[in-house]
């Protein structure tokens, strides 16, 4: 296969209706750096699943708001919300949300502890600060939403929207992430008194304790040590149950009824995310689905080259001497003709003498001619409007064209490299997705029922 031919190279078709029709299919994870239309096609995948039958949720983390727009909800929250106007005649519905970090590792705390060790930690503020940015609590959160709504089992389709670049994978690192935090050198010596617990702790580890929180207090401050401390004794008994929740979400991520959709555009920044997520879902046993190329464009015209549509523009534009009978006339080649006749059996310096003339006989009435044209090309030398809009029409098309030839390219290179992976080409929209009806429109194009870009 040659990357100079650009049809050379084609990849299996991704089927989108059998995957969502499917009712093995529990969780589909959509993945991919920022701007491809991830958090678009999440969105239409929930509205055509719904509309075929499936009780299908959307949980975004993307905090942007476009998800919660188009499908006509003025906010999403940590509670799945409703989607009035999706056709439910096929029995099916569809409930969207957007992951809240702080209020399910909140509700996580309540759920996991008695009452009073709750308060106590969620008053505490070195938790108020992890919970709201520490590095890899959203990652993990989404995998505790995740593993919440599967277990509430209220809906038989999830479709997880993850955020851009390549954090859109940290989540499958969640849970090593967190072992790593918890089991750590630092952690366990934390944890070391309230472990040890009573008088004889306090006196065993009374020296070592009293060198290390000297020195901690200076580089931490007295009261984030304590703060900490108060933390890790509190969160003690639920350690245990993050770390085997996070590794059950895990294993679901790798079971048979996950899909991971990896979406990009016709980029080379973009695909070359798209190869990095292919390449890392395989090295983690992730069931990959296939890959939705979005934005792809195409021609009515595809015979039309940008070469040809150039040409035809610049004759198109090219102004025209006008003789009123359609006619151009060369009016020097009737003399030149029968000067080079008459020379004819005449002796070869005589001929030369002759031309010279006639060069200079042309010379002459070239000026003349000269002037003339341009004296009558303000007049006769015009490009009608038609001729001016047919001539921007077709330069359009060539631009389009060698967009079309570029994206082709492209596609191709990512093919080469990995051609096992079932592709889906997305046509491009005139114009952004605001509602559902643009949903249904990307769920079309989704599932093929538009031609595939040209």
């Amino acid at each position: 296969m040659s990357l100079e031919n650009p049809g050379d190279l084609e990849s299996p078709v991704l089927a989108i209706d059998p995957l969502l029709d499917d009712p093995k299919t529990r969780i589909i994870v959509c993945c991919g750096s920022g701007g491809v239309g991830k958090t678009t096609t999440a969105a239409a995948l929930g509205v055509r699943a719904a509309e075929r039958g499936r009780k299908a949720v959307v949980l975004t983390i993307d905090p942007a708001r476009r998800l919660a727009q188009s499908m006509g909800l003025t906010e999403l929250d940590n509670t799945p919300r409703p989607v009035t106007g999706v056709d439910e005649s096929a029995g099916g519905t569809l409930h969207a949300m957007m992951l809240d970090m702080k209020r399910t590792f909140d509700e996580v705390v309540l759920q996991h502890s008695d009452p009073e060790r709750a308060r106590a930690i969620l008053a505490n503020p070195f938790y108020q600060s992890l919970s709201a940015g520490f590095a890899g609590t959203q990652e993990y959160m989404a995998m505790e939403k995740l593993g919440q709504l599967r277990a509430l089992d209220a809906w038989d389709l999830i479709i997880v929207d993850t955020p851009p670049s390549r954090s859109a994978l940290d989540f499958l690192d969640a849970p090593q992430r967190l072992g790593s935090f918890l089991d750590g050198k630092f952690i366990r010596l934390l944890m070391a008194p309230a472990k040890v617990g009573g008088r004889a702790g306090m006196k065993f580890l009374n020296v070592g304790m009293s060198m290390m929180t000297g020195v901690l207090s200076k580089v931490m401050g007295a009261h984030l040590l304590s703060d900490v401390q108060t933390f890790i004794a509190a969160m003690d008994t639920m350690f245990g149950g993050f770390r085997k929740r996070a590794d059950a979400t895990y294993k679901l991520l790798q079971a048979p009824g996950t899909a991971f959709l990896v979406v990009a555009a016709p980029e080379r920044d973009a695909l070359r995310e798209a190869a990095y997520f292919v390449e890392r879902l395989a090295a983690e046993d992730m069931p990959l689905a296939g890959l939705v190329l979005n934005r792809v464009h195409g021609s009515g015209a595809p015979q039309l080259t940008a070469e040809r549509a150039l040409a035809a523009a610049e004759a198109l534009e090219e102004p025209r001497e006008n003789h009123g009978d359609g006619g151009i006339v060369d009016r020097e080649a009737g003399k030149a003709d029968s000067i080079a006749e008459g020379a004819e059996g005449t002796d070869p310096k005589i001929r030369a003498e002759e031309a010279d003339d006639m060069t200079s006989d042309a010379s002459t009435d070239t000026s003349i001619d000269v002037a003339a044209d341009a004296t009558d090309a303000t007049t006769d030398r015009t490009i009608s409007p038609e001729q001016r809009l047919a001539a921007g029409l077709l330069r359009l098309h060539a631009e389009r064209m060698r967009v079309v030839a570029r994206e082709r390219r492209t596609r191709d290179r990512f093919v080469s490299v990995h051609p096992e992976v079932p592709m889906v080409d997305v046509a491009a929209l005139p114009g952004d997705v605001h509602d559902l009806d643009g949903l249904r429109s990307i769920g079309e194009r989704l599932a093929g029922d538009y031609p595939a870009a040209a």
